[in-house]
């Protein structure tokens, strides 16, 4: 059962890995889930009862993710540990790659330093 779930998480995480919209909910009239959505609610699900796995796969997805990728990370890593998160967020606020986003129908452009920024200034 183990081994299954960490399989799980795995794909979860590879799914993150090469995430290309960020979108924490349903997007389009019928507000259909994204597959990143579901893949980050299944890491979301996994916090609890598989700290130190999802730890390390946050770790590397910080620095392999796509932009969309590494905002999931560091959301899901300040989920985990706050303190880590916002460290995780201090180091991406310089990263200039562009960041699509989309909540409910609306579809936007960011960068994820400026994600990076909003996300510190809104713990302020």
């Amino acid at each position: 059962m183990r081994r299954k779930k960490e399989s799980e998480l795995a794909r979860a995480v590879s799914e993150l890995a090469h995430a290309g919209t960020l979108a924490f909910g349903g997007v389009g009239i019928a507000g259909s889930l994204l597959s990143e959505t579901e893949a980050y609610q299944r890491i979301a699900a996994a916090l609890t009862d598989q700290p130190d796995e999802v730890r390390d796969l946050l770790d590397r997805l910080l620095t392999t993710g796509t932009p969309a990728g590494r905002v999931y990370a560091a959301t899901l890593l300040e989920r985990l540990d706050p303190a880590e998160g916002q460290a995780a967020w201090a180091a991406l606020r310089g990263d200039a790659a562009q960041l699509s986003t989309a909540t409910g129908c609306v579809m936007g452009s960011t960068t994820v330093g400026e994600y990076a920024a909003e996300r510190l200034a809104g713990a302020s």
